[in-house]
């Protein structure tokens, strides 16, 4: 399974960081110019949670966004509280 969110496909992304030099033109100086430019990474916040995933309790990475955003739908925890869900499916 990769680092990626189940829900929202949020994944690893690249980028650079910059570190910046000098003094800014409206301070008097020359403006600032990018000295160190080194690659660095953005990760999501991703937490392995249990889910239901078509009515099934799965472990998944989800992000902490979609969690927060009700995208993901956790189980009972306890077995009583599926045979109520049960039989009120069946009643309907």
């Amino acid at each position: 399974m990769a680092y990626e969110c189940f829900f929202t496909g949020k994944r690893t992304s690249f980028g650079k960081k910059r570190a910046w030099r000098g003094q800014k033109i409206s301070k008097g100086g020359f403006g600032l110019k990018p000295t160190g430019i080194s690659p660095r990474v953005f990760k999501p916040n991703l937490q392995k949670i249990t889910a239901l995933v078509d009515g099934v309790p799965m472990r998944v990475k989800a992000s902490a966004a979609a969690i927060r955003e009700g995208l993901v739908v956790k189980p009972l925890k306890r077995k009583y509280g599926y045979t109520r869900q049960q039989k009120a499916a069946a009643a309907h």
